[in-house]
């Protein structure tokens, strides 16, 4: 049976690719070249077609060549030059490639022009980006963000290309002008359809900041995790909640925001949250797009920045995170929130993994893992908890066996770890407080209240 595919044409208009087999495609990466950056700061040529050949098969592609275009200075009409160009026509034409998918940022003008000349669809990076997107997104708020995206791009995308199907005259006398032609047409429909689902979207997120606001009441810590596509997030939170959230090795396995609550080793309990990953030039609007997305980001507790210790161009793709989490709005306060998860042990050789654990020995709020195996995991919940409780204190507060009121407050307004029943009528509750709820707690219950310094012994 044949399958069917879409995907989105540089104008905006869908075409579709059937058969039994996968569309075969060329990727070409565009290598920017600025003599004044410095070495030591440019991706590494090789490592980013890497990365496009792995977004080409995130969306079952079938890679017929990578190629590498290096760039001085761009060309308003190709992107790259004439010689490339032709180059790729005879490449295109050697390999019965469908598809071009180019690593970088096209303009209308400049997809239309390389379709002419290569006889074959072109999908720049954002367009790959957002038909991996379309095909990730699982929820309705995922679904209308990726709607959302595509919509914006193909209005960008429209181009005067129409202009004989210009309707009747406009206007009185020798001012009429021309009356509204499909082009604009098409934007006000592609408008008016943006507008809709903004509008949707709002109420999806005071729906977030409701349930934000629920989770607040249940005082359990947020830890977010955040990292770069293909880091090993969703593995790691699959190892850490038993939950089956799909991880696979590619590129964007994970879109729409996953949470699970788990228990720590002191009984503690957290929500943790699953979130896309990030990736190396994604346009600013399709961050805007997926802001709700990394909302988690922004109001958790601990973030752990997972990293893949194993990829060559992880330092690279660490500086990429943390660019995003800058954008987002982390400023350096909460930039002490932060561990760093240096994941994928198990592919490291003796020599590497030797070298990796004397720079986390050196590194600050630093963990080695690997998710895969487990290994490391209880060091890294005992990290999460030690931040946690840095600022947390246990107490032991003696209540009237008859004050449900009293035993309500502490359920509400901290986290209660044991209670236990006396015969003399009272109720012993040991509860973990933050420092305000503490302050709370002191001037309401007074001297019935104590802290319980024991805790941690008696859990371990």
């Amino acid at each position: 049976m044949s399958t069917r595919k879409r995907l989105k044409r540089g104008d905006g208009v869908d075409f579709q690719i059937e058969g039994p087999e996968a569309t075969r495609a060329i990727v070409l990466h565009v290598e920017r070249r600025d003599r004044n950056a410095p070495q030591a700061t440019e991706r590494d040529a090789a490592a980013k077609l890497e990365e496009a050949v792995g977004l080409a098969l995130a969306i079952d592609l079938e890679i017929a060549d990578a190629v590498i275009a290096p760039l001085a200075a761009p060309k308003p009409a190709t992107l790259i030059g004439s010689g490339k160009v032709e180059e790729l026509a005879k490449l295109v034409e050697q390999t019965g490639a469908e598809l071009v998918v180019v690593n970088a940022q096209l303009s209308p003008i400049q997809q239309r022009n390389l379709e002419k000349a290569w006889g074959a669809k072109v999908l720049d990076r954002t367009g790959l980006i957002l038909e991996i997107f379309g095909r990730r997104a699982s929820t309705s708020e995922g679904t209308l963000q990726v709607e959302l995206a595509h919509l914006q791009y193909q209005k960008s995308r429209l181009v005067r290309s129409w202009t004989h199907l210009e309707r009747q005259r406009g206007g009185f006398g020798f001012l009429g002008g021309p009356g509204e032609s499909q082009l604009e047409a098409d934007r006000r429909i592609i408008q008016e359809r943006i507008t809709k689902i903004e509008r949707q979207l709002e109420s999806v997120v005071k729906t977030r900041e409701l349930h934000r606001k629920g989770r607040a009441r249940v005082p359990y810590p947020v830890v977010a995790l955040v990292g770069y596509t293909n880091a090993g997030k969703s593995t790691l939170f699959n190892r850490m909640s038993g939950a089956e959230v799909l991880a696979k090795d590619l590129l964007f396995a994970t879109l729409d925001p996953t949470m699970r609550v788990i228990s720590l080793p002191l009984g503690r309990k957290v929500i943790l949250s699953d979130t896309v990953g990030f990736i190396s030039d994604l346009p600013t609007a399709l961050i805007a797009a997926f802001r709700a997305t990394l909302e988690e980001v922004l109001e958790a507790d601990i973030i752990l920045h997972v990293r893949d210790v194993s990829h060559t161009d992880t330092e690279a793709q660490a500086d990429d995170v943390n660019r995003v989490l800058n954008e987002l709005g982390i400023d350096e306060v909460r930039r002490g929130q932060i561990i760093e998860v240096w994941n994928k042990l198990d592919r490291l050789t003796p020599e590497e993994r030797q070298l990796r654990e004397a720079q986390a020995q050196r590194k600050p709020n630093c963990v080695l893992v690997s998710a895969l195996t487990g290994e490391g995991l209880g060091h890294l919940l005992v990290a999460i908890e030690d931040r946690l409780g840095a600022a947390d204190a246990v107490y032991q507060i003696i209540l009237d066996s008859a004050d449900g009121q009293g035993l309500a407050w502490l359920h509400d307004r901290g986290e209660v770890l044991e209670r236990q029943d006396d015969p003399d009528g009272c109720m012993r509750v040991a509860v973990r407080l933050t420092a305000e709820k503490a302050g709370q707690a002191m001037a309401r219950f007074g001297a019935a209240m104590s802290p319980a310094e024991t805790r941690k012994a008696a859990a371990e």
